[in-house]
């Protein structure tokens, strides 16, 4: 028998290391050639890693969570025969060596600061001892355990219900004593649950790395302003009238239309910053990503040449890419590469967000919860008269590195004019 040491392949696109998100086998089990080992991560594509050979498996790396370098030994798989692992045997003496090395070293630090903890001055004086605790007033109260259990659950004292007869607080006590006190808000605000502890791993660990980069390295500035999409919703509700076996349209095809329209007039807006190299870089073509939310987390799948595509091709496309972000079918490319993203969180996006821009990317467009509300508007004649409007927020949150207020404001205002006269997106 020999030992295969099985090391983490090269998955490309330049990644030094995998997240390990599941591993499909354990120590001792017997694997197949092209047996499903274990899931790992790089940036928000998981990958799933097959055995090269079929064996028995006797070491793993590492848990659920934790970071492999490529190339490092992944797993240990005796296989039948010689000379399988033998080629191996070099470098795992190599490296016994150097973890003889460092505990050597760490040794020889803990020595150190052992002799400089024996040589701190030492105080002789005792702490003094805290002073004692007034003794609590116990006040005995008269009641069955069924009562003395629904006053916990109520949080009510005892002590402070009258009981009507013989100094023994009945139900009866404690129902009137809350109609009493009816407002006092006596009753319990919920339930307690035990604590969890959950360890951030797979896609939930990358979100957290991605944003954290982004606040730390980009200089925010977020602008909001408010769109009448009355006639905007009433242009949507006609075009789904006669989509026929077209896919129904949601607002997001409309919106992604007058971005594509509004960009070529702002390019920094649809723009990278590679912030090492000190360079900008200005597409031509807008690949849009989508801020998806799934069961694991968010993910942003990538419209490509959004600017290319007509109202039905965008809802067919949204469709398809939430759908594979959804069931975790979407693939590395599908995942990545976009120059620009819109992020809605639907009829929860609240009046106005501040989003956080998908470096290096340099901005972000967020449209917010549709609103109905009172408006002056034109009455025709010259005058004006009150009606009841569709009214929608659009934030978009800029990388001011790049791209100055002027510009992220005018490219929202020109967004804006498309929205509230719809006819112009459907014009070349």
């Amino acid at each position: 028998m020999a030992r295969f040491i099985f090391k983490m392949p090269d998955v490309g696109e330049g990644v030094a290391e995998a997240e390990v998100v599941e591993w499909h086998v354990k120590v001792g089990d017997r694997v197949e050639e092209d047996q499903h080992l274990v899931d790992v991560m790089t940036d928000k594509a998981t990958i799933d890693i097959e055995s090269p050979v079929a064996g028995t498996v006797v070491d793993v790396a590492g848990e659920v969570g934790d970071v492999i370098a490529i190339g490092s030994m992944l797993l240990v798989i005796e296989v039948e025969g010689e000379g399988a692992a033998d080629r191996d045997a070099e470098a795992e003496g190599d490296a016994e060596e150097q973890a003889e090395a460092e505990a050597e070293a760490a040794a020889e630090q803990i020595e150190d600061e052992m002799s400089d903890a024996d040589g701190a001055e030492v105080s002789e004086e005792p702490a003094p001892a805290p002073a004692p605790a007034p003794a609590a007033v116990l006040v005995k109260v008269l009641a069955s355990p069924a009562v003395r259990q629904r006053a916990r659950e109520l949080g009510v004292d005892l002590s402070e219900v009258k009981s009507a007869e013989d100094g023994r607080v009945r139900h009866g006590d404690l129902d009137a004593f809350l109609a009493y006190n009816a407002g006092s808000g006596f009753g319990a605000a919920g339930k307690a649950r035990g604590d969890e502890v959950i360890k951030v791993i797979g896609l939930r660990k990358r979100i957290a790395q991605n944003m954290a980069a982004a606040k730390r390295h980009i200089p925010h500035f977020t602008y909001v302003e408010e769109c009448d999409v009355t006639d905007l919703e009433t242009l949507r509700a006609q075009l789904n009238a006669a989509r026929g076996d077209k896919p129904k349209l949601t607002l997001l095809p409309l919106l992604i239309t007058a971005i594509c329209k509004v960009v070529p007039d702002f390019p920094m807006i649809n723009a990278r910053y590679d912030d090492e190299a000190n360079v900008v870089t200005r597409y031509g073509s807008v690949h849009l990503g989508m801020a998806a939310q799934t069961d694991n987390g968010l993910m942003v799948p990538v419209i490509r040449d959004a600017q290319s595509r007509n109202l039905w091709q965008l809802a067919r496309e949204i469709g398809r890419l939430a759908e594979a972000a959804r069931t975790g079918k979407a693939t590395s490319e599908e995942l990545s590469g976009s120059t620009l993203t819109i992020t809605s969180l639907g009829p929860l996006g609240g009046v106005a967000t501040t989003p956080v821009i998908n470096r290096p990317e340099v901005a972000i467009i967020g449209p917010n919860r549709i609103v109905e509300r009172p408006m002056f508007v034109s009455d025709g004649m010259g005058g004006e008269r009150i009606a009841k409007r569709k009214l929608m927020n659009i934030s978009i949150s800029c990388d001011h590195r790049v791209v100055d207020g002027h510009d992220a404001a005018s490219f929202v205002q020109g967004m804006k004019k498309l929205i509230e006269t719809p006819a112009l997106l459907l014009v070349d």
